[in-house]
């Protein structure tokens, strides 16, 4: 247990410092994408005074035009904490990031629990659990020397970019649209700069929290009520500069915007 601990340091010292991370040491770089998820849950622990309690979860690589860019063919999770979660209309400085990136997403809040129990999850099943949807724009950090070299496992091991989300205003499950039909568009400073479509998201983003919902049951682990969960993005990142506007406009969902100053 003592590498994972000590490549959770590593992260931690990184993320505190806002250093661009290198490539962890041989002897604690987490050797499969298993250890990854143990070293990130031991850095939600050292990085808590900081960010605060975990709220929810991110699901990266949830859409072919993700999978290709990062080149992992499958979903990957990481950690939403009370600090990091914004409202619509928020402005946040560009020099407290290391290369900061925005993803245009659905975004869903819980209902109730899905204990490790009640595994297998369906799309079905998770979509009953969901109370309400939220136009998302997820906030992403490079916070890497050269991410592309890191492998799945480290990105894993720090919680896969995340950096946080902005939250428009809820739509209750009820009377949101269907979500396949969803277009999101990526609007930097006014002009677009990306769209996809809810169907890109794993066919529809209630797969994705099925995903999610099945990796933590098999860690033993359950989502709970009043949990957020961001189900991946339905455009490329698109990376910032200093002074960028953004807003993610979501079909049927409203609009959620943001800006780096």
């Amino acid at each position: 247990m003592d590498r994972v601990l000590a490549a959770a340091k590593a992260i931690a010292a990184a993320r505190r410092s806002n250093a661009p991370l290198k490539a962890l040491t041989k002897d604690i770089v987490p050797r499969d994408e298993a250890e990854g998820y143990q070293v990130q849950r031991a850095l939600h622990d050292l990085l808590q005074g900081q960010i605060g309690n975990l709220v929810g979860y991110k699901i990266g690589c949830t859409s072919a035009v993700m999978q290709e860019y990062i080149n992992i063919p499958h979903p990957c999770g990481g950690g939403v904490f009370e600090k990091m979660v914004h409202e619509s209309g928020v402005k946040l400085p560009f020099a407290d990031f290391v290369h900061v990136g925005v993803e245009c997403e659905i975004a869903v809040r819980l209902a109730r629990n899905l204990a490790a129990s009640e595994a297998p999850f369906t799309a079905e099943w998770v979509g009953e659990a969901i109370e309400a949807y939220y136009p998302a724009i997820e906030i992403v950090d490079d916070r890497y020397v050269k991410w592309e070299t890191l492998g799945a496992p480290t990105l894993i091991a720090d919680d896969f970019f995340a950096a946080g989300c902005v939250l428009g205003e809820a739509v209750p499950r009820i009377t949101a649209p269907d979500l396949r039909e969803v277009t999101g568009r990526a609007l930097i400073n006014g002009k677009e700069e990306g769209r996809g479509t809810g169907a890109d998201v794993l066919g529809h983003p209630h797969n994705a929290l099925a995903w999610l919902a099945n990796h933590l049951a098999a860690e033993g682990r359950g989502l709970h009520a009043g949990q957020i969960v961001l189900t991946g993005s339905l455009v490329k990142t698109v990376w910032l500069k200093a002074g960028d506007a953004v807003v993610m406009e979501l079909e049927g969902l409203g609009k959620v915007e943001a800006t780096f100053t």
